[in-house]
């Protein structure tokens, strides 16, 4: 499991479910490698803001995670983590690598919408 406080994925089942019963989720696909902590770190981060978006962290290299490392919107991605944005059970965006919290914000905002900062 990894080492974060994002609420963990452990098999593909639970991601379908998590994705059928949230409008809004953000799955961190990686390892606890310097790519993928800071990714980590910044979606643990933006959670107490963020609170109409679940985000949730899945092992790379667990057999549960083809569900995302098989997706058409990763093919060609080279770096990890794997970084899917899901808007009502469909990808909207997919990223690789390290994001920057700026980075994550404007794709947060643009599909999911601004924190409500009342």
């Amino acid at each position: 499991m990894l080492d974060t406080n994002l609420k963990h994925i452990e098999t593909a089942d639970i991601l379908t479910k998590i994705i059928s019963e949230n409008e809004n989720v953000m799955v961190i696909c990686g390892r606890m490698g310097p790519m993928c902590i800071p990714v980590y770190g910044i979606a643990e981060e933006l959670e107490e803001d963020y609170k109409h978006v679940k985000f949730c962290d899945m092992e790379f290299d667990s057999f549960e995670a083809n569900i995302i490392r098989n997706l058409p919107e990763v093919q060609g991605f080279m770096g990890i983590p794997f970084t899917i944005y899901y808007k009502n059970g469909k990808v909207v965006k997919a990223t690789s690598s390290i994001q920057t919290k700026s980075q994550v914000i404007i794709i947060l905002d643009k599909y999911f919408g601004e924190p409500n900062k009342n």
